[in-house]
């Protein structure tokens, strides 16, 4: 049995939207439906600019006062705090970076029963007088939790012990899941390229938000070329950015890794002419996988 696991993200932090217009006004900046959001339901979504490029990930809970709690990158928070007061016009809301606040993963056998949490991807419920949550782009990423201080106590008096950042980025490659800017590169990555559909990240039934006719149009005209994807690296770890070769060809460029493991944002063309195999990255051999959840358009 995997012993229950946590480890607090330090890459990540919070900011608090708070307000009468609080839920109008989100609604129509990020890519998912904001009217959903509920105490029992977190989501996963992003802020674009105007042109439909990536600008920030964001996971959302809905915290015990009726305000939003937004986990985004902490290195990124500021500004994102910027964008989002640009944006605030005449709506009623208020908009606070709150350091009392902390993101934690957890994982291991039983941690939703532990959580008091249903199973079902993005399930969120009370906990040591903060929010956990199922992972709402996949259960099987695990579980992130939103505590005031002290949450690292609550967490071990509730049977968890501490684990190992590495050991979450590993898994969280392995599925093939993007980390912020580390993995999207910002004003320049579309969502689709990185399995925010499939993700559940963008809702296409919703109105009007920003940088929503690019997210649109790639969808209903299949103009996916890229696709962001596990790789195992065999040789030297090549750096972010680092340009893919098939053949002689340009094939796409290296992103995060842990140990042997990486994402890269690979062309679909050339993951198909390769079946992922024999790709080339600096001094390293990269062997290419499409995630479980992916729906790639060669194999739909």
């Amino acid at each position: 049995m995997t012993e229950q696991r946590f480890v607090r993200l330090e890459r990540r932090a919070i900011i608090a939207v708070g307000g009468d217009d609080r839920r109008t006004y989100l609604q129509g900046l990020i890519s998912n439906d904001v009217t959903r959001l509920s105490p029992g339901l977190a989501q996963f979504a992003a802020m674009l600019t105007p042109q439909g490029k990536f600008l920030f990930d964001l996971f959302l809970a809905e915290a015990a006062d009726g305000s939003f709690l937004i986990d985004t990158e902490a290195d990124r928070a500021e500004a994102l705090v910027r964008k989002l007061t640009m944006h605030r016009l005449r709506a009623k809301v208020t908009i606070e970076l709150d350091p009392t606040l902390s993101v934690y993963a957890a994982w291991g056998d039983k941690v939703a029963t532990r959580l008091g949490l249903p199973a079902a991807a993005g399930s969120a419920a009370p906990f040591a007088g903060g929010i956990a949550l199922v992972d709402p782009r996949l259960a099987s990423a695990g579980f992130r939790l939103v505590l005031p201080e002290g949450g690292e106590a609550a967490l071990i008096a509730a049977g968890f012990a501490p684990g190992e950042l590495a050991d979450w980025d590993r898994t969280r490659i392995a599925l093939g899941l993007p980390d912020g800017a580390r993995d999207m590169e910002p004003e320049k990555a579309l969502l689709l390229e990185n399995g925010y559909e499939e993700l559940a990240g963008v809702d296409f039934e919703k109105g009007c938000y920003m940088g929503q006719e690019l997210t649109a149009r790639t969808r209903y005209r299949g103009l996916i070329r890229k696709r962001l994807m596990p790789v195992t690296i065999s040789g030297p770890t090549p750096a972010p950015g680092t340009i893919i070769h098939h053949g002689e060809a340009e094939a796409g460029e290296m992103r995060s890794s842990a140990g042997d493991q990486g994402l890269a944002l690979i062309r679909l063309e050339a993951f198909q002419a390769s079946g992922g195999q024999g790709l080339r990255c600096g001094e390293a051999t990269l062997t290419a996988h499409r995630p479980d959840w992916a729906k790639f358009p060669e194999t739909e």
